[in-house]
């Protein structure tokens, strides 16, 4: 018997413009299915994140609920920011979902999309050479990732993996155990050369490098992620460690609410707050379909 098609979308995550941001496949799956295929997608796919979706038919939430997994080309991963994105862009702008919130049964436990209006666009998307397509955001409802003392020696194994830049300071997240750096200033963080060989020896999983903005610029912050371990060798915008740089960002520079720049060659904008009293991390952004099509295997 033929396999039924299976729909899938490629979406441009935290960009207002087509092959910028960070690309995520949505597969919409009308069961569940073995891990092995769903890694074997996700290494066909080989961008930074393949995502899987199952509506979940049984819930008592008033919000419409889809089981969501996060699949690199080489693991599944247990958050990850720019696919929930991309996930809930392509329920609210394919008609698949009537309501202005989405909830995503996850391995980080229930995350929420909700559909925002896009009351102050700023200027900072003519950096991404493109115009507005939606009017609205999305915001996910994300818990914050704290940071905390890097205890090792193995801090000229960092230095070298970028390449001498100047580390500031260092600091490792506390769930995902990422490595998590600070630089001079987020010229820095855009000009550094990464040695992606040498990031493969450091410890931890990943590694985040951020910077301050500069004070003409429109962005609080600037940030990139580097994750070979995982088969990526840089995430163009990973929406997860935000929920590591709000907090860390927050206490630096005593606000809440922050426009962040994701400076890899794609590009990326992150409109930030976080909810201290809840203590949430709420990201916000938008997404581009770029790709359609039916996986048949």
């Amino acid at each position: 018997m033929a396999k039924t098609p299976i729909k899938y979308y490629v979406v441009d995550a935290f960009t207002e413009s087509a092959f910028k941001g960070n690309p995520a496949a949505v597969c919409l799956l009308e069961e569940e299915r073995d891990e092995k295929w769903l890694q074997d997608v996700a290494a066909e796919f080989n961008i930074s994140e393949t995502c899987y979706l199952t509506r979940i038919t049984d819930s008592e939430s008033p919000n419409p609920r889809f089981r969501l997994r996060w699949f690199t080309p080489v693991a599944e991963v247990k958050l990850c920011g720019h696919a929930t994105l991309a996930s809930a862009h392509t329920l609210f702008t394919t008609g698949l979902v009537n309501s202005k919130i989405i909830e995503f049964d996850t391995l980080s436990g229930i995350l929420t999309a909700k559909k925002v209006p896009d009351a102050n666009p700023t200027d900072v998307s003519k950096i991404q050479n493109g115009e507005t397509n939606h009017s609205f955001l999305i915001e996910l409802n994300f818990p914050p990732v704290p940071v905390t003392d890097f205890n090792s020696t193995e801090v000229s194994v960092i230095s070298k993996a970028l390449n001498g830049a100047p580390l500031l300071e260092i600091k490792r997240t506390t769930t995902a155990d990422d490595i998590f750096v600070v630089l001079p200033s987020g010229k820095s963080v855009i000009e550094m050369e990464p040695q992606i060989d040498d990031i493969l020896k450091c410890p931890g999983r990943g590694l985040i490098v951020s910077g301050v903005a500069p004070p003409d610029s429109e962005f609080d912050f600037v940030s990139r992620f580097f994750c070979p371990k995982l088969g990526i060798s840089e995430d163009p915008v990973c929406g997860s460690a935000h929920c590591s740089l709000a907090p860390y960002w927050s206490q630096k520079l005593g606000k809440f609410d922050f426009v962040a720049h994701a400076a890899s060659p794609r590009g990326g904008i992150l409109k930030i707050h976080l909810d201290e009293q809840n203590q949430r991390v709420l990201l916000r952004g938008k997404a581009v379909t770029v790709m359609e099509g039916s996986i048949l295997a």
